[in-house]
């Protein structure tokens, strides 16, 4: 069975002290993909050094809704060079976040049309984080991709807590749903819905690591041998074996994420 992680964070400090064992024995397991998105602009170079030490490891760059306080001013040009590297695969993590910051709406909305803007025209399927935000992130992507983009999906919406009519609105206009460990809780009812209704060709699966740890994992350091729980619980739910759902959520990434290399 081969998995992709699309979205793991191996930059993080949780992992300083034994990062490299980590993925080494990730990668012999059977993770044979990884994507390690930046959060901003250090972190976005952190995961570039990791993807070129190992060839497993892809990244994506961009500015998290969180990390609004140091953005330097020529961070789109960075990013513009950043994502020249032919192992930048994405834009990324990008989006809204009301739930740690709904004081700075308008400049979170500023940082993501601008970053959305710089995808477009690089050509560059995007990563977007979306916490207690859903309306203004749907109108926002909306106003750049209205129909099903004909290149390619636009990207994915990471740890999706949508509706599943804000999903279905989503899936029409060709976006992938990643999901997580959050999966897997018990009070996990609207994930669930949403993942009834995504199409297989249209799941992707995630760490988030070092968070979001899945059942029976949770309170411990996360990493991508726990996407097992997350692909068991997809393929229960889809009525898929669990290496149905790995090889078909392995080649969604791929069709998405690969495209631009």
């Amino acid at each position: 069975m081969r998995i992709f992680d699309t979205h793991a964070h191996y930059d993080d400090e949780k992992f300083a002290e034994d990062r490299a064992d980590v993925l080494y024995a990730l990668h012999h397991a059977g993770v044979e993909c990884i994507i390690d998105p930046g959060c901003d602009m250090q972190s976005s170079y952190t995961a570039q050094s990791l993807a070129a030490d190992f060839d497993f490891v892809y990244f994506a760059a961009g500015i998290h809704p969180e990390e609004l306080d140091a953005i330097p001013e020529d961070y789109l040009a960075q990013l513009t060079s950043l994502a020249g590297d032919s192992k930048c695969v994405a834009i990324g993590e990008i989006g809204l976040d009301y739930y740690w910051d709904s004081s700075r709406k308008e400049l979170q909305k500023q940082i993501f049309r601008e970053q959305l803007e710089l995808a477009r025209e690089l050509g560059k399927p995007v990563i977007i984080h979306d916490r207690e935000a859903h309306g203004d992130s749907f109108e926002i992507v909306n106003s750049f991709w209205k129909e099903k983009n004909p290149a390619g999906s636009p990207g994915v919406f990471h740890c999706y807590s949508g509706s599943a009519e804000m999903a279905e609105e989503l899936l029409k206009r060709g976006w992938y749903l990643g999901f997580d460990g959050p999966v897997t809780y018990k009070n996990a009812r609207k994930t669930l819905e949403v993942l009834e209704i995504t199409p297989p060709d249209r799941i992707l699966i995630e760490t988030d690591s070092p968070y979001l740890s899945p059942v029976p994992m949770r309170g411990k350091r996360n990493d991508s041998g726990n996407l097992v729980y997350v692909i068991q619980k997809i393929a229960e739910i889809k009525g898929l074996t669990p290496e149905e759902t790995a090889e078909l959520t392995f080649e969604n990434a791929k069709r998405l994420f690969f495209r631009s290399l």
